[in-house]
């Protein structure tokens, strides 16, 4: 005999955790040297906050705290604290949001070298670091499986920097170009003939 899956009136919704996502994403962006103290270990969404006058050509949603504020990226993470750490404020081989970024401000003259994939010269990365942390705030919400709900989180904001998960007529064509441009701005040596 079997039963129906009964929920635990204790575990939330899939819709009860983007709303609760939401409710966290849109609060109070903070600046990156407070956020890197605060975040947690654990798993979870999280969202990246520009004023306007930042990519001016990328609309963005306000955030509802300051609407000073648009969202410019919405990731996920298994631990929040190593993704903003380790990736997004170090190293542009394995964030999209960095390599984004200095595609969209190639006219600043960020220059980058092959590895055994593109990545930024150090002197850059360090650049484009002190850029973010200038320039960008961040907003979080812990989540046991942000994978579930990182989807629909875009899909309902539209983020301008994701490209994945994004509904074709909202994919910003200056955005898709820069990962182009950056993704061919080094190469692996090719062989003297």
């Amino acid at each position: 005999m079997t039963f129906p899956e009964r929920r635990s009136a204790d575990v939330p919704t899939d819709e009860e955790r983007v709303d609760e996502a939401l409710r966290l994403l849109s609060g109070p962006p903070v600046a990156l040297d407070v956020a890197v103290k605060r975040l947690a270990r654990g798993s979870g969404v999280y969202a990246w906050w520009a004023p306007p006058s930042v990519l001016p050509d990328l609309p963005g949603p306000p955030n509802d705290s300051d609407p000073s504020r648009r969202m410019l990226y919405l990731g996920r993470a298994t631990s929040l604290r190593g993704r903003i750490l380790r990736n997004h404020l170090r190293r542009s081989g394995s964030s999209t949001l960095r390599r984004t970024l200095a595609g969209l401000l190639v006219s600043e003259g960020y220059r980058t070298t092959w590895t055994d994939r593109v990545v930024l010269i150090p002197e850059d990365e360090t650049r484009l670091t002190a850029w973010m942390h200038e320039h960008l705030r961040l907003t979080w919400a812990e989540d046991p499986e942000p994978a579930d709900i990182e989807a629909e989180l875009v899909r309902r904001l539209h983020p301008p920097l994701n490209v994945h998960g994004v509904d074709p007529e909202h994919i910003q064509a200056a955005v898709v170009a820069a990962k182009n441009s950056y993704n061919i701005s080094s190469g692996p040596a090719q062989p003297q003939l």
